[in-house]
C-alpha cells in the first residue's frame, strides 16, 4: 500500500512536463531535475528501488525538506500547481485511482518494478563484492587499502557510507558470499592478509 500512496503523491508530477520560463531560477532547476528522475523512475526498476531506498536516507529526506522549505522553491511550486496542464494531470491522476482495477495494476506494477529493481542492486553490490575480492588478491592494491585505512578522513567517509541505507546491498552482499565454504574461506584469507598489512 505504501507503493499505491506513494504513486499517488508524486503521479502528477511525474508525466506533467514542466517548461523552465526563467532557466536562471535555481528552485526550477532543482524541480526540472527532479521530476526528470521520477519520471525515469516510473520506468526504470532499479532507478525505483534505489529511489525507494533514498526515501529511508534521514541525510537525504533532510536535505528535500530543507529544499521544500526553501521560499523560493515553494514559488515555484506554486506557480506549476496553478497552471492548466499540472491541474489537468492531477484530475488524470485521480480520476485513475478511484478507478479500484486500475488503481490495483498501478500498485501491482510499481510493486513488481521494485522487486525487479531491489533484485539488480543485489546482484550489482554481490558482483562489486565479489570483484572486490579478487582485487584483494593485488598486494599493490592491498597495500593502497591500508594506506587509505589509516587516513582519518578516508575512515570518516566510510563510516558515513556504512549510515546510507543503500549499503546494506553490500552487507547483504557479504552475508550471502559467507554462506558459500569456498567464497567464506577466500574471504577470511583475503581478510588476515589485510589485517597484516596494518
Amino acid at each position: 500500500m505504501k507503493l499505491i500512496k506513494f504513486a499517488l503523491t508524486i503521479s502528477a508530477a511525474l508525466f506533467a512536463p514542466i517548461t523552465a520560463q526563467d532557466a536562471g531560477e535555481d528552485a526550477l532547476k532543482n524541480m526540472q531535475l527532479g521530476m526528470m528522475g521520477l519520471q525515469q523512475a516510473a520506468n526504470d526498476p532499479v532507478l525505483l528501488a534505489q529511489l525507494m531506498q533514498d526515501l529511508q536516507n534521514p541525510e537525504m529526506m533532510a536535505e528535500a525538506k530543507k529544499m521544500m522549505d526553501d521560499p523560493e522553491f515553494k514559488k515555484q511550486m506554486k506557480k506549476m500547481s496553478e497552471s492548466g496542464e499540472f491541474k489537468d494531470q492531477v484530475k488524470k491522476s485521480m480520476d485513475m485511482m478511484k478507478d479500484p482495477v486500475q488503481a490495483a495494476k498501478l500498485e501491482a506494477k510499481m510493486e513488481h518494478m521494485q522487486k525487479v529493481g531491489e533484485s539488480k542492486l543485489k546482484e550489482g553490490a554481490a558482483a562489486a563484492m565479489e570483484e572486490a575480492m579478487n582485487a584483494m588478491n593485488n598486494p599493490e592494491v592491498m597495500a593502497d587499502m591500508a594506506k587509505m585505512m589509516s587516513d582519518p578522513e578516508f575512515k570518516a567517509q566510510l563510516a558515513r557510507m556504512t549510515k546510507d541505507p543503500s549499503f546494506q546491498n553490500y552487507v547483504n552482499a557479504m552475508q550471502d558470499m559467507m554462506q558459500d565454504p569456498s567464497k567464506k574461506e577466500k574471504l577470511e584469507k583475503a581478510s588476515a592478509a589485510f589485517k597484516s598489512q596494518l
